[in-house]
C-alpha cells in the first residue's frame, strides 16, 4: 500500500473539502541516525507493522509496550509515539519529535503536553467514510419510519404500515436543508453524502477560513450558527470538543429548531446537553435524533434517553471498520514517510486550538 493511494483515497477523495483539513507544516530533514524508534501501546499486528514499515521506506522500529510502566521506558529512545501522550510522560522521552494521536479528537491533551514543542498530528478523515455511512443511516431509519415504527413491530412479530402513502409519517430527503456545525472530515463527508447522494441542500459552520466546497450552498463562521439552526431539517454536530463547543447544542438550540428537525450527533457526546435533548425529544420540540455519541458513554440504564421513542442510537462505534484500519496504517506509514524525508506531515494539530 502506498502514500499514493492514502492521498488518494483519504484526502483526494474529499476533492472540495481538503481546504477544510489541517493538511500539515513545513517538516525538517530528520537528524537522527539509525531506524526511526515508534514507541506505542496499541497492540499493532504483525502485518500492520510490516506495511507501516514498507510504506515509510525509511528503517522504522515499532516497538510495542505491554503496560504503562515499560512504556516510560521505552519513552527514553522514543522519537515517535503513537496513541496519546500526557504532560507526565514528557519527562521521559528526552528524544521525542513527533506524536501520532490515535485519535481525531485531541480534547485529551493536557496543557503540559499544548505548551510543549513537540509536534502533534491527529487521525482526521480516516474515519469520516464509515461515521458519515452511519450518519446517513441514523438519518434515514428516523425519516423512513424503521427505529420509530417498524423495528419495534418486528421485534413483536408484527409488520403493519403505520400512516397512508400521502401522509407525513414517512419523510423524503431530497430538498431538505442539512445544517452541520463543523466542515472537517466528518462535516465534508456527510455533506457530500447528502448533496451528492439524496439531493440535500447544504449550509454549515466552521471555525476555520476555508474556500467553500462545490457541495456546500453556503458556508459561514461559527457566529452564523443560531441563525442556521432554525433552517435546518437536519441539524448534524460534527465539530471538535473544545471550551467554545462543549455543551453547544442546549435547550435554546433544540427549542429554535422546526418541530420537523432531526439532531444527528457524530463527533463528540459533550457538543450535546443531553437533559435538554431528552426534554426535546419528549416533548416534540424536534422530531427525533440519531446519536452515535453520548455525553456519558454509554449511558447508564436509568438515563431518560431510552425512554424516548423517537431516537436511534449507535455506541459510538461509527467509525469501525476494516476499511478504516486500512486506512489507519496507510496513514501511519505515509506520515512516517514524510517524516523521514523532511516533508510537511498530514494532519499538524494546532494545539492551542485543540484540533
Amino acid at each position: 500500500m502506498s502514500g499514493h493511494n492514502l492521498s488518494r483515497r483519504t484526502f483526494v477523495a474529499a476533492a472540495g473539502a481538503a481546504p477544510a483539513a489541517v493538511m500539515g507544516m513545513q517538516g525538517t530533514p530528520r537528524q537522527q541516525t539509525g531506524p526511526i524508534r515508534v514507541v506505542t501501546m496499541y497492540k499493532f499486528e504483525p502485518q500492520e507493522i510490516r506495511t507501516i514499515q514498507s510504506a515509510a521506506k525509511a528503517p522504522v522500529e515499532i516497538v510495542i509496550a505491554k503496560d504503562r510502566e515499560e512504556f516510560r521506558k521505552l519513552l527514553r529512545e522514543a522519537e515517535v509515539v503513537y496513541g496519546t501522550l500526557s504532560g507526565a510522560d514528557l519527562d521521559f522521552a528526552p528524544k521525542l519529535k513527533w506524536v501520532q494521536w490515535g485519535a481525531a479528537g485531541v480534547e485529551g491533551m493536557d496543557a503540559a503536553l499544548k505548551d510543549h514543542p513537540v509536534v502533534v498530528t491527529n487521525c482526521a478523515r480516516i474515519f469520516a467514510p464509515g461515521i458519515s455511512e452511519t450518519g446517513m443511516g441514523l438519518l434515514l431509519c428516523l425519516t423512513r419510519g424503521i427505529a420509530t415504527y417498524y423495528m419495534p413491530q418486528f421485534a413483536r412479530r408484527q409488520m403493519k404500515p403505520v400512516g397512508t402513502p400521502k401522509s407525513a409519517d414517512h419523510v423524503e430527503l431530497a430538498g431538505k436543508t442539512m445544517a452541520i456545525v463543523g466542515l472537517g472530515g466528518i462535516g465534508s463527508a456527510m455533506a457530500r453524502r447528502a448533496h451528492y447522494g439524496f439531493d440535500m441542500k447544504i449550509i454549515a459552520t466552521d471555525a476555520k477560513p476555508m474556500p467553500k466546497p462545490e457541495y456546500v450552498a453556503e458556508l459561514h463562521g461559527p457566529d452564523y450558527f443560531m441563525q442556521m439552526v432554525p433552517r435546518a431539517d437536519v441539524l448534524v454536530s460534527a465539530a471538535p470538543l473544545t471550551p467554545a463547543t462543549r455543551r453547544m447544542f442546549n435547550e435554546q438550540v433544540f427549542r429554535s429548531m422546526k418541530k420537523t428537525a432531526y439532531f444527528i450527533a457524530l463527533s463528540r457526546g459533550e457538543l450535546f446537553d443531553d437533559m435538554a435533548l431528552v426534554k426535546a425529544l419528549k416533548e416534540g420540540w424536534i422530531a427525533g435524533a440519531g446519536l452515535d455519541v453520548f455525553p456519558q458513554e454509554p449511558p447508564p440504564p436509568s438515563h431518560p434517553i431510552f425512554d424516548c421513542q423517537n431516537v436511534v442510537m449507535t455506541p459510538h462505534t461509527s467509525g469501525w471498520s476494516p476499511d478504516r484500519q486500512t486506512r489507519l496504517i496507510e496513514f501511519i506509514g505515509e506520515n512516517l514517510r514524510r517524516y523521514a524525508s523532511g516533508l510537511p506531515l498530514l494532519n499538524v494539530v494546532d494545539k492551542k486550538a485543540g484540533y
